[in-house]
C-alpha cells in the first residue's frame, strides 16, 4: 500500500516530500490542523460581523484597488471574481509533479490556520492531491511578488467548476472532473479566493523539487567524475586530506573524501603515472564540485523554511484577536536561492563537458573519440558537442531572473522578485545537467574498456556493471541518442548516495 501522510504542525522535510511523491501516499489533516482551519474561519467571520472598518482583500478590492469597499451581499462574487480574473497563465504547462506538490504546499500552508478558508476547500484540494487530479498550470505569468497569483488561480479554477485539469491521460473541464466525483463547485466565502491565489507555491514546488533533483545529481556528479578520472588515468593526490583541512569548505573537504572513497582499492591507481599534474577539470574536482553542494546547502535552508510557511495575505491570528496585511508573499528569499543555485548545477555540467572533452582528445593512450578505427567511425565526438550545446544554454539560463523588476497594478506592487521566471529556470537547468553528466558516464564508462584488464576500485566497477546491463560498449558508430535517454535515467535513478555512505 502507498501509505497515508498525516498533514500536522511538525516540520516538513524535503526528504519526506521525496517519500510522500515517490510512495504515491495520500494525504490526510491531523486532527490539530482541522481544528485550527475551523477556529481561523470562525474568527474572520465574527470579525466580519463586528468590524466597523474595512479588511484588505475581505472586504475591499484588490492591489491599487484596495480602498474600494465591497459590501457584504457581494462577498462570495468578490471572492469569485478574485480567482477568474487572475488566471492569465500562458506558455507551456506546469509539468504534473509540480502540480501535485503545489497542491500539497497550499494544504500545508493553509494548514497552520492563519488563513481564515472553510474546512470543505481544504478537503477538496486534498481530493485532488490523492485521486491524482491536476489542473492545468501555466509556467509563464507570475512576478513572484504578491505569491504566484496566476498560477495558483489556474489551480484554484477547478475547486469552482473551471479551468482544465489532467486526469488519467486526459485533459478535462474543471466541471467535467466534479461531475465524476460527483462533487459539488466551492461557494468561496470571505478572503478565501485571495486565501488560495496569494503564497508562493508555484516558485516553492520547483524549488523544493529541484534541491531533490539537485542532490541525486550532487552524488552522481562525484562518481562520475571518479570514474572518468580513473578513464584519464589520473591522480589521486589532489584529493588527499591534509590540502583541504588547510582550505576547510564544507563542500570542497567533504567532496574530496568521497572521491578519495570512491577510489579505494582501484588497480589503475597503483599503475604508475608520467604525468605530475591533471587538468583542473580533474584536479579542481573537489573546489568546483564542493562549492556547488555549498550552494546546494543553502537553497535546501531556504526551501525547507519556505515549504514550514504561511504566505498568504492578510493573516488571521485568532489568539491575539489580529489580522494583519503584509508582504509574506514576496518570492525574494526563493527568487535569491533558484539562482544561486541554477549557477551552482550549472557549474556541475561546465566541469563535466570538460572532462569529457578531456577523454575523448586521444590522450594518455585512449583512441580519438574513444572508438577503434577513428575516421571511419566518429565515435563520441558528436556526444560531446551535444553536451557542450547544453552547457552553453545553461550559461544562458543562469542569468539572474531576481537582479529584474517591473512595477504593476498602478504602481502599488512596485517591486517584484520574478521568481517564478527563476523557478522555471532551474528546473530546465537541472534537467540540463542531469543529460550533461549522462554524456560523460557513457564516455568514462567507454574509455575504461581500453585500460582493462586494470580494474578500478569495488565500488565504481558496481556502477559500471550496472551501467553496462543497460548501455552496451560502443565497438563502431551506431544511433547514440537511444544510448543518451538511457544513461540520463540511469543518473537520475541510480543510488550513488548509497556507494559514499
Amino acid at each position: 500500500m502507498a501509505g497515508q501522510h498525516l498533514i500536522s504542525l511538525a516540520p516538513l522535510s524535503l526528504q519526506e516530500i521525496r517519500h510522500v511523491l515517490k510512495s504515491n501516499a495520500s494525504l490526510a489533516l491531523s486532527e490539530e490542523v482541522e481544528q485550527r482551519i475551523l477556529r481561523s474561519h470562525a474568527y474572520l467571520h465574527q470579525h466580519l460581523k463586528t468590524a466597523s472598518g474595512p479588511v484588505y482583500g475581505i472586504n475591499t478590492g484588490f492591489g491599487a484597488l484596495c480602498n474600494t469597499t465591497i459590501s457584504p451581499e457581494n462577498l462570495e462574487t468578490l471572492q469569485r471574481n478574485l480567482v477568474m480574473s487572475h488566471a492569465c497563465g500562458t506558455g507551456d504547462e506546469v509539468p504534473a509533479e509540480v502540480v501535485k506538490l503545489m497542491l500539497f504546499l497550499k494544504v500545508q500552508s493553509l494548514g497552520y490556520g492563519y488563513s481564515g478558508v472553510q474546512l470543505p476547500t481544504v478537503h477538496r484540494l486534498l481530493s485532488f492531491f490523492n485521486r491524482d487530479v491536476y489542473p492545468v498550470v501555466y509556467q509563464q505569468g507570475s512576478l513572484g511578488a504578491s505569491g504566484d497569483l496566476a498560477p495558483l488561480a489556474h489551480l484554484c479554477l477547478p475547486l469552482i467548476g473551471l479551468g482544465e485539469v489532467r486526469f488519467q491521460e486526459f485533459k478535462l473541464k474543471g466541471h467535467e472532473v466534479l461531475d465524476i466525483f460527483s462533487w459539488e463547485p466551492i461557494k468561496l466565502q470571505a478572503k478565501e479566493g485571495l486565501a488560495l491565489l496569494n503564497g508562493t507555491q508555484l516558485m516553492a514546488a520547483y524549488g523544493a523539487l529541484v534541491c531533490l533533483r539537485a542532490r541525486q545529481i550532487a552524488a552522481a556528479a562525484d562518481v562520475v567524475a571518479a570514474l572518468s578520472l580513473e578513464a584519464f588515468d589520473g591522480l589521486s593526490a589532489p584529493f588527499s586530506p591534509q590540502l583541504h583541512q588547510i582550505r576547510p569548505h564544507a563542500g570542497q573537504v567533504q567532496t574530496a573524501a568521497r572521491i578519495l572513497q570512491l577510489l579505494a582499492h582501484s588497480e589503475l591507481q597503483q599503475k604508475p603515472k608520467s604525468q605530475v599534474q591533471d587538468p583542473y577539470s580533474f584536479r579542481c574536482v573537489p573546489q568546483v564540485h564542493g562549492a556547488s553542494l555549498d550552494a546546494l546547502d543553502y537553497a535546501e535552508k531556504v526551501f525547507t523554511t519556505e515549504i514550514n510557511a504561511v504566505t498568504d495575505n492578510p493573516n488571521i491570528f485568532p489568539d491575539e484577536e489580529l489580522i494583519l496585511s503584509g508582504g509574506n508573499f514576496h518570492g525574494q528569499p526563493l527568487a535569491l536561492a533558484l539562482d544561486f543555485l541554477s549557477i551552482g548545477l550549472a557549474e556541475w555540467g561546465s566541469i563535466s563537458e570538460r572532462r569529457t572533452f578531456q577523454l575523448i582528445s586521444g590522450q594518455r593512450g585512449l583512441p580519438q573519440f574513444l572508438i577503434q578505427e577513428p575516421g571511419l567511425n566518429s565515435g563520441f565526438m558528436i556526444p560531446q558537442y551535444t553536451a557542450a550545446s547544453i552547457v552553453s544554454q545553461n550559461k544562458q539560463l543562469c542569468t539572474p531572473a531576481s537582479v529584474d523588476s517591473i512595477v504593476s497594478s498602478n504602481g502599488q506592487e512596485d517591486h517584484v522578485s520574478m521568481g517564478a521566471n527563476a523557478a522555471v529556470k532551474a528546473y530546465r537547468v537541472v534537467q540540463n545537467v542531469e543529460r550533461i553528466l549522462a554524456i560523460e558516464l557513457m564516455a568514462a564508462v567507454q574509455a575504461l574498456e581500453f585500460r582493462r584488464p586494470l580494474r578500478t576500485s569495488p565500488a565504481l566497477e558496481k556502477v559500471i556493471a550496472a551501467y553496462r546491463a543497460q548501455v552496451a560498449p560502443l565497438e563502431q558508430d551506431r544511433v547514440l541518442q537511444p544510448d543518451i535517454e538511457k544513461s540520463t535515467r540511469f543518473v537520475q535513478e541510480f543510488p550513488f548516495e548509497e556507494l559514499m555512505t
